[in-house]
C-alpha cells in the first residue's frame, strides 16, 4: 500500500515538474521588486498624506516637515528624507536588495541617476506614465535585476516643496506628475 502511494506521488510530482524538466527555485525578480515597491509606495504615500499633509504647515502646524528638520525643535523629515532613511536602514540589514529615490530633476544632486540603466529607466517612466521599467545590468562583477517605478506627486505638499525649493531644476510639477523614480536593484 505504501509503495503504491509513493508511485502515485512520484507520478504526480513528475507531472508537476513538466516531465522531468527542472523548475527554477525562488521568486521571479519582477514579482519580488513589484512586491517591494508596493510596500514602499504605500508607506511613502501614507507618510505624505497622513503625517506631513495633516500635521505639517498646511495642517495643524504641530510638526514642521523641513529639509533641515534636525535643527528645528518640532522638525520632521520630508517624505523623500524618510524614504532615504528607510533605504539606508535596509542597506544595513541585508544585501538581498537595495533601493533609492532618484530623479531627472533632483533637488539634491546625489539623487540624480548614475548608471545608464537608471537614466534609461527614469526617462522611460517619465515618458510612459503608469508603466514600470525593468532591465538587467552589470556593476563591477555582479549582475543585477533593476526595476524603476514612477514616483508620483500624491499631495500638494509634494508639488509646492519641489516647485518652490531654491535648488529645484523644475518648477512646473502638478499633482499626478511623475517627479522621479524608485530604483530597486536585486543581485542575480
Amino acid at each position: 500500500m505504501l509503495s503504491k502511494k509513493l508511485m502515485v506521488c512520484g507520478a504526480l510530482a513528475a507531472l508537476l515538474m513538466g516531465c522531468g524538466e527542472e523548475k527554477a527555485a525562488g521568486i521571479d525578480p519582477k514579482i519580488y521588486t513589484d512586491s517591494l515597491f508596493a510596500v514602499m509606495k504605500a508607506d511613502r504615500t501614507n507618510y505624505t498624506k497622513l503625517i506631513v499633509q495633516r500635521l505639517g504647515p498646511k495642517g495643524s502646524d504641530s510638526i514642521l516637515p523641513v529639509e533641515h528638520w534636525k535643527d528645528v525643535e518640532n522638525g520632521a523629515p520630508l517624505p523623500a528624507q524618510m524614504f532615504r532613511a528607510g533605504a539606508e536602514a535596509v542597506r544595513d540589514m541585508t544585501s538581498d536588495f537595495t533601493y533609492s529615490l532618484q530623479s531627472e530633476w533632483p533637488i539634491n544632486k546625489q539623487n540624480a541617476p548614475s548608471t545608464e540603466m537608471e537614466k534609461s529607466g527614469l526617462k522611460f517612466i517619465a515618458a510612459n506614465p503608469g508603466e514600470n521599467f525593468y532591465g538587467e545590468e552589470k556593476l563591477g562583477d555582479t549582475s543585477y535585476f533593476t526595476a524603476v517605478y514612477p514616483d508620483v506627486a500624491v499631495a500638494e505638499a509634494c508639488v509646492s516643496c519641489h516647485n518652490e525649493h531654491k535648488d529645484t531644476p523644475r518648477t512646473d510639477f502638478k499633482i499626478g506628475d511623475v517627479m522621479g523614480g524608485v530604483v530597486i536593484r536585486v543581485p542575480l
